[in-house]
C-alpha cells in the first residue's frame, strides 16, 4: 500500500483541498476493493497541531498524525495554503524535503506551490498554480519555471496543479498512476468531474502585471489598455516615452515579465473575451474592435492565449436567453 499525508495546515488553508484528495484516495480503495482488489491507499490527515480551525473557527480538521511521528511516507499531499500563512508552516519544510529525499513523491495543489518551492525542491523545475497568484509566485521564486497555462507539472517526482478545483484533476492523475485508467474513469463518473484537462489558459483574466517600480512601464502598459482599438507599434510605444527600443523592450520584459508585444497581445484578446461572453457583435466585429485586421491572425493569437478557438470561446460563455 502507499502511504499517503495529506497535509493540514495551519491558517488560511482551502478545505477542499484537504477533503477532496481526502475522499478521492478513499474512493479508489473503495472501488478497488469492489472489483476484488486491494486497497491501494493508507491514507492520513498530518498536521503541526492536533486541531486546526479554518475560516475563523467555523470549520476544524483533527489530523490523526503529527508530523513528527511520520518517519517515511509515500506521497505528500500539500492542499492550497495562502502565502500569507507560510511561516505558520515552516514546520514542514525540512520534514518534506527529507521525505522527498528518501524516496517519497509531492504533490502540491493550487497556491500549495508556495509551500513547496519553499523547501527549494523545484528550484530549477517546472511547476504550476493558481494563474491569479502568478505574479506573486514569480516574484518570491524567480528560480522556478512556472508554466501558469498548465494544470498539471509532473517532473521527477514533484506533482503541480493549477487553480482552485483544477486540484482535482491532478489527484486522479495520481490515481491512474497508481491504480489504472479503469479506476479513474470510476471515479470521474462517480464524482462528475471531466478528467484530461490540460490547460486553464481559458479560465485566465489578464490583468497586467504593475507591481514594479518602473514609471514609463507603467505609463505604457497604460496607453496599451487605453488604446485597445490601435494599431500599436514597439518602436511607437518606445518613442513615445522616449526611450531606445532595445532598452524599453528590456525594461517591459523585466517589469511586467511579457514582451511589450506579448502585452499588446493579451490585452486586445483579453478585452476580445470580454465581447464573446456578453456581446452581440460578430466575430468579425469584435476582431476589428481590438485591433485587429487579420481573421487568421487574430484566430491564430486568440487560441495560443486561450486555448480555444473564438467562436468555441463563445459557445462556451455567451448565455443565450430564449
Amino acid at each position: 500500500m502507499k502511504h499517503i499525508s495529506i497535509l493540514v495546515p495551519q491558517g488560511d488553508t482551502i478545505l477542499s483541498s484537504i477533503i477532496g484528495p481526502y475522499k478521492i484516495f478513499n474512493s479508489a480503495n473503495e472501488f478497488l476493493k469492489q472489483t476484488g482488489r486491494k486497497p491501494m491507499f493508507d491514507i492520513h490527515l498530518v498536521g503541526i497541531d492536533a486541531e486546526t480551525n479554518l475560516y475563523g473557527g467555523l470549520f476544524s480538521v483533527k489530523p490523526d498524525l503529527m508530523v513528527s511521528e511520520v518517519k517515511k511516507t509515500d506521497l505528500i499531499v500539500i492542499p492550497a495554503l495562502q502565502p500569507q500563512s507560510l511561516t505558520e508552516n515552516l514546520e514542514f519544510v525540512p520534514w518534506i524535503a527529507t521525505q522527498y529525499k528518501h524516496g517519497a513523491e509531492v504533490a502540491s495543489l493550487c497556491v500549495g506551490a508556495f509551500l513547496l518551492a519553499s523547501t527549494g525542491l523545484i528550484k530549477g523545475k517546472k511547476c504550476t498554480t493558481h494563474w491569479i497568484a502568478a505574479d506573486a509566485f514569480r516574484k518570491m521564486f524567480p528560480d522556478v519555471d512556472l508554466l501558469t497555462e498548465k494544470i498539471i507539472t509532473d517532473e521527477q517526482g514533484i506533482y503541480t496543479s493549477g487553480g482552485a478545483y483544477s486540484f482535482l484533476n491532478l489527484v486522479f492523475y495520481i490515481v491512474e498512476k497508481y491504480c489504472g485508467r479503469d479506476v479513474t474513469i470510476f471515479l470521474s463518473k462517480l464524482m462528475e468531474v471531466e478528467i484530461d484537462r490540460e490547460n486553464q489558459s481559458r479560465f485566465m483574466i489578464f490583468t497586467g502585471q504593475k507591481e514594479h517600480e518602473d514609471e514609463p512601464i507603467k505609463k505604457a502598459q497604460e496607453y496599451i489598455e487605453n488604446n485597445v482599438g490601435k494599431k500599436i507599434s514597439v518602436a511607437q510605444l518606445a518613442g513615445l516615452f522616449l526611450i531606445s527600443r532595445r532598452n524599453f523592450e528590456r525594461r517591459f520584459k523585466k517589469a511586467t515579465d511579457n514582451t511589450p508585444v506579448e502585452y499588446l497581445q493579451r490585452v486586445k484578446i483579453e478585452a476580445a473575451k470580454k465581447s464573446l461572453e456578453s456581446g452581440r457583435e460578430n466575430i468579425n466585429e469584435i476582431m476589428y474592435a481590438v485591433g485587429y485586421s487579420d481573421g487568421k491572425a487574430f484566430r491564430t493569437t486568440f487560441k495560443k492565449i486561450t486555448g480555444l478557438s473564438p467562436l468555441d470561446y463563445r459557445k462556451k460563455y455567451l448565455r443565450v436567453v430564449a
